[in-house]
């Protein structure tokens, strides 16, 4: 008796091991939850304030508070739409172009479920996940209206923004990102949002800046920026918070987050420094203007790139990112003829198109990089190229009906005299400065 007892215990012991293992390879770090909630926060301070100042600070006095109502009221709406419909659309499986619909209105998410990190037993509570990506969709719809700043209507923003996130930021999310994704599995690496962030609102906002129009006296009238110590402290606080939308993008706080962490300082000075040089060199003089432009030329570019070069790699991508914005804010402006008022193109979307391609370069183990033995620079620089142009042309259709749809509807322009007046007083009846 004494015997079958023992062999029954065994038995149910053996038994019970497998299920509880199973429980047990599950692991939510605290560590990695306290990281990405700091993370969230840091992303949320390069939106407000960091972009809206780094932007105000561009345009003229008259038009200040316009631009900082923009971008905070687009940030706030960003997120909201996201929580709605936005997370189920980019983050469930149902095809490899857009998600689905299963988690509309956050359905099923819970404090107990539980968000895939890119080790496979360890997870993160799924709400910090949604909040971590709410960030960056509130903040690339902010980023697009800096190309049409100081004579667009307030309402044709808001009206823009709905549509385009839902029809470019959502689906190019869920094919970079998303669970079945097209360019996921075709084997783009955009590890920080290089594709999903950054080229496709510069994309965008070139769009608009063609369809809106220059502003009136463009090229005739002086439109410097009426506070560089305003953008200053703005590109200095995107730079700050640009650690959490980089190395957080590793959702786990470990050597993958610290490279991450690098190369985005790395890359960032590296930036800077190349676009003074370029600027003291065809310019005669090195401007703040070019300081705080360079190291948000050096933050985009190093952006897709991030979590898998090495810190050498970054400071290349960071030294070409400079020069290459430079004269994307410049001679390549001038050939297109836009009035992209903030150079949201010259900077987010040429510097989103260089770190992107050349993530297929210095990805390569013999560069410095995380790739793997058969890492090939020629294969991946092909996938990497191949996922522009679908950012690209996918952005610009989508950009381009949302534009004429919002003209037909609402019209995108404000009337001659409320532009001259500035839309400080014009739309909200206010004034960033007494005079």
């Amino acid at each position: 008796m004494k015997a079958i007892l023992s062999l029954m215990l065994a038995t149910l012991v053996g038994l019970a091991v497998p299920a509880h293992a199973a429980d047990a390879a599950v692991v939510v770090e605290k560590g990695d939850v306290a990281w990405l909630m700091t993370a969230t926060l840091l992303v949320v301070f390069m939106a407000v304030p960091g972009l809206a100042l780094f932007y105000g600070g561009m345009v003229r006095a008259k038009n200040m508070l316009s631009v900082l109502m923009q971008v905070m009221v687009v940030f706030s709406l960003g997120i909201v739409l996201w929580a709605l419909y936005g997370y189920s659309v980019a983050f469930t499986e149902a095809g490899p172009f857009i998600g689905g619909f299963s988690k509309v209105f956050l359905s099923g998410v819970t404090i107990n479920t539980l968000a895939d990190t890119f080790t496979d037993n360890v997870k993160l509570p799924e709400l910090v996940f949604v909040a971590f990506q709410a960030t960056f969709a509130g903040i690339t719809c902010a980023l697009v209206v800096g190309s049409f700043a100081e004579r667009i209507k307030f309402s044709a923003v808001l009206l823009f923004t709905v549509i385009w996130f839902s029809f470019s930021y959502l689906p190019i999310c869920h094919m970079v990102w998303g669970p079945g994704g097209y360019l996921l599995g075709d084997g783009a690496l955009d590890f920080a949002g290089g594709t999903v962030v950054h080229i496709n609102a510069g994309v965008a906002g070139l769009v608009g800046s063609y369809l809106v129009g220059k502003r009136i006296g463009y090229g005739r009238e002086a439109m410097a920026p009426h506070s560089l110590t305003m953008t200053m402290i703005g590109a200095s606080m995107l730079w700050v918070g640009w650690f959490g939308f980089n190395a957080g993008s590793n959702l786990e706080a470990t050597s993958g987050a610290a490279l991450a962490f690098v190369n985005t300082l790395a890359a960032t000075a590296a930036a800077t420094l190349s676009w003074i040089a370029g600027e003291a060199i065809f310019k005669g003089k090195p401007s703040m203007l070019g300081a705080a432009s360079g190291a948000v030329a050096g933050l985009v570019a190093i952006t897709p790139a991030c979590g898998s070069v090495g810190p050498m790699g970054a400071i290349v991508i960071g030294l070409l990112s400079g020069v290459v914005c430079l004269w994307g804010v410049n001679g390549l402006k001038r050939m297109l003829g836009a009035d992209d008022s903030l150079d949201v193109f010259g900077v987010h979307g040429v510097g989103g198109i260089l770190g992107a391609i050349l993530t297929g370069v210095f990805t390569a183990p013999s560069l410095g990089g995380t790739g793997g033995e058969d890492f090939s620079i020629a294969s991946q620089t092909w996938i990497q190229t191949y996922s522009v142009l679908v950012t690209i042309g996918w952005s610009g259709v989508v950009s381009l009906v949302a534009f004429k749809l919002v003209d037909m509807l609402v019209g995108l322009r404000v009337a001659e005299d409320e532009e001259r007046e500035g839309l400080d007083i014009a739309a909200h009846g206010e004034s960033a400065y007494k005079f």
